[in-house]
């Protein structure tokens, strides 16, 4: 039988949205954070085209970036995949599998935006790097094993720890019974990610993350009939 599409939101061929829940917040760097834009190298005694930057020049955190490592986490968490086409019902019910047929079968019920700097908190937190400068350089070597002296210095372009990035997460319910297990398990990669790495270099200790200022709300698709849509707030915490 078919699934009653008013309150589980899907029906034969159909998929249907009955609210959204938007999880909002800042991403603070706990430790200095390498996200490469394309292209970036690690040249030996150069400095790589460094962290990616917006057409102004300011870091920024690519929602694919935060996105594939939640996937990842999420991967892990639930049965060890690394490969997309071992991945789990939950992970593949948030994320998505890819493909035009598969993608409007099982929409990707979570978004995720690109995540902007805090500028305003960035220039009064470091006016010591003064100026436009929104990053740090640092020098890393390899040690030799035999001899334990350093060599190949490489430079690279991080954001400094301290530095806060605003996020949004937008999960789309279009199944009320699958909603408090989606979204449950996505504060848990939340967590997860709090205790692994975010970006390049995290075995160097680069990438640490916290999420701060967490916000919970939702709204219905009723509430978009209106001219001036209102959230409300949710059940659902990141500390819960």
């Amino acid at each position: 039988m078919a699934a009653n599409s008013t309150t589980n939101g899907t029906g034969a061929g159909e998929v249907k949205l009955h609210k959204k829940i938007f999880i909002r917040g800042k991403i603070e760097a706990a430790t200095g954070l390498h996200i490469g834009g394309s292209g970036t190298t690690l040249d030996i005694g150069g400095l790589g085209l460094g962290v990616i930057k917006t057409p102004q020049g300011i870091p920024f955190i690519p929602g694919s970036s935060i996105k594939g490592k939640l996937r990842s986490l999420a991967a892990r968490k639930h049965n060890g995949a690394v490969d997309v086409a071992d991945d789990s019902k939950e992970v593949v019910r948030i994320f998505g599998q890819g493909g035009d047929k598969r993608e409007a079968e099982n929409p990707t019920r979570l978004q995720v935006s690109d995540s902007s700097l805090d500028q305003k908190q960035f220039k009064q937190d470091f006016a010591i790097l003064g100026g436009a400068l929104w990053t740090e350089v640092k020098t890393e070597n390899s040690i030799d094993r035999k001899s334990g002296a350093a060599q190949h210095p490489r430079q690279i372009e991080r954001v400094p720890a301290g530095a806060k990035f605003s996020f949004e997460f937008i999960y789309n319910v279009f199944n009320l019974d699958e909603e408090k297990e989606d979204v449950e398990n996505i504060l848990s990669y939340m967590r997860i990610l709090q205790d692994d790495y975010l970006g390049g270099q995290g075995s160097r200790g680069y990438g640490k993350v916290k999420f701060v200022d967490v916000e919970i709300t939702e709204k219905s698709v009723g509430e978009y009939m209106k001219e001036t849509p209102t959230e409300s707030e949710t059940k659902y915490k990141l500390g819960g």
